[in-house]
């Protein structure tokens, strides 16, 4: 009798979480491989290379119907826009207010602001939205048009939550948005609609996610070779996995729990508005929801906070908490992927109840 045993049963499900701590091992055994300036040379194989790599493939894969029909979809749209940039700064000043009464360290709570104000990564939130089934012409749509909004609203949400303010590098975050997602899309449906290539023959999906394991890889060989993180592969492990780690109890793990602290909070507060408003979205829209109104961009964060606190003595306190919610949040999104996708099936295009 040929049965599979259940650890190849797990495996096989969850092989993008697996992955996902993969990667992290073999950046902690050698970050330098993968960093930026390295062999890799990261600044061009990831940006031009792995992202591009995602959106063609998504292009490829999308319908065009579903594309069109996505534009029409506003009320999903705002509800994104309006979680990224109005409701999580303003969860952010109502946490640090209390974590302000707890003494922590006024600096890391003016950096957990600054990831609030941040708009969202234009590759994660898409490829864990596709790995779970979710709407991933939505996280497209969303995760584009927040980068473009974030140009204009971040700078204007830091100077009203923070009282500092910067200008964002418009020209060349337009540059960038365009050169690696919005033209391997275009390719991508080109490829679709007039070559007639759907992808049956390539395995597409499994494709798509080793490239954003080739993104994650990259990204925790900067968190481990950046001086102000302080993090090892066994502290970001234990954090996500217990909350805690008793015998390590440093300031920086608990930096670390307080910023995955906040990123459950949120994706807990996305998911409920989403079930409360289930007459507007399907399980789908809820996993774009999830992913895309939470995550947030480091891309963008870090260039940002060099600019607007060059100089101070506090930098590295103050990026801490962006530098570690970029990883965490990959981290999170790959835990819940197999159960997101177990409940998209069970509500496959109807309103899941609340």
């Amino acid at each position: 009798m040929n049965r599979r045993i259940p650890v190849y049963e797990y495996l096989r499900k969850n092989w993008l979480l697996v992955g996902i701590l993969g990667c992290i091992f073999l950046a902690a055994l050698y970050p330098q491989l993968g960093s930026k300036q390295g062999p890799l040379r990261t600044e061009y194989s990831v940006k031009y290379g792995a992202v591009s790599l995602i959106f063609l493939i998504s292009g490829i894969s999308l319908k065009t119907d579903s594309v069109l029909y996505t534009f029409q979809q506003y009320k999903l749209h705002l509800f994104i826009q309006a979680f990224t940039f109005v409701l999580v700064p303003i969860f952010a000043q109502l946490f640090t207010q209390l974590l302000t009464l707890l003494g922590v360290n006024s600096w890391v709570l003016k950096g957990l602001i600054t990831v609030a104000c941040m708009p969202p990564p234009v590759s994660s939130a898409v490829i864990l939205t596709r790995a779970a089934h979710g709407n991933e012409t939505a996280a497209i749509f969303n995760s584009v048009l927040g980068s473009f909004l974030g140009v204009i609203i971040t700078p204007l949400s830091l100077l009203f939550n923070l009282g500092y303010t910067t200008i964002v590098p418009l020209v060349g975050t337009m540059i960038q948005l365009v050169t690696t997602v919005l033209i391997p899309l275009f390719m991508g449906q080109i490829i679709r609609n007039f070559a007639g290539f759907r992808g049956h023959t390539l395995p597409l999906n499994s494709i798509s996610q080793c490239a954003l394991l080739f993104v994650i890889y990259t990204t925790f060989c900067d968190t481990f070779e950046t001086p102000e993180t302080g993090l090892s592969a066994p502290d970001i492990l234990a954090s996500v996995f217990s909350g805690t780690r008793p015998h390590r109890t440093n300031l920086t793990l608990r930096r670390l729990v307080l910023v995955l602290f906040m990123q459950m909070v949120l994706m807990g507060v996305s998911y409920s508005m989403a079930q409360y408003l289930h007459h507007y979205f399907t399980a789908q829209d809820t996993v774009a929801i999830i992913f895309c109104s939470t995550h947030k961009s480091l891309t963008l964060g870090i260039p940002i906070l060099r600019i607007m606190f060059h100089g101070y003595s506090h930098l590295s306190q103050i990026s801490l908490p962006l530098l570690v919610y970029h990883p965490t949040q990959i981290i999170l999104g790959g835990l819940m992927v197999s159960q997101l996708k177990d409940w998209v099936h069970a509500y496959r295009g109807k309103r899941p109840p609340v």
